[in-house]
């Protein structure tokens, strides 16, 4: 039985990329490609940089969790719409919320392919209470 695309992306959203390393085998594809533009500006990741990147993000973080507000399904891409909240190593007992996401992503042999992402640092007039709220997830 095949997995939709939205569930594959849901999964990886779910899923403790912290303490299972084996994460990015399980939902990247090999050709995986996420093009970033952020307020470093335009990145451009395949496979081994989102190792490194998420190897680092397990070095430096004692929890990180993905709220996702929307979750939309058009054939092969998924877009979602998310918030990442951290907990740091030195800090472990305060959640922060850290950037704002938004994110299409085609699914391709039932993994990650190609993705396109638009990031914003969590900011203090940040109005979560009434933009989060749940749509198709």
């Amino acid at each position: 039985m095949s997995t939709s695309a939205k569930q594959v992306v849901k999964d990886f959203y779910n899923a403790d990329i912290l303490k299972n390393s084996d994460v990015l085998k399980e939902f990247f594809h090999k050709d995986i490609e996420l093009i970033w533009n952020s307020t470093d500006g335009l990145t451009i990741l395949n496979f081994n940089d989102l190792n490194d990147f998420f190897a680092e993000v397990r070095r430096t973080y004692h929890d990180i969790r993905a709220e996702v507000s929307h979750l939309l399904q058009d054939e092969e891409y998924v877009t979602i719409r998310y918030k990442y909240y951290i907990k740091t190593i030195e800090n472990p007992d305060e959640e922060m919320g850290i950037a704002h996401f938004i994110c299409i992503w085609q699914v391709k042999d039932g993994k990650l392919y190609r993705g396109h992402q638009v990031s914003q640092p969590v900011t203090e007039k940040d109005d979560t209470t009434e933009s989060y709220h749940r749509v198709k997830v």
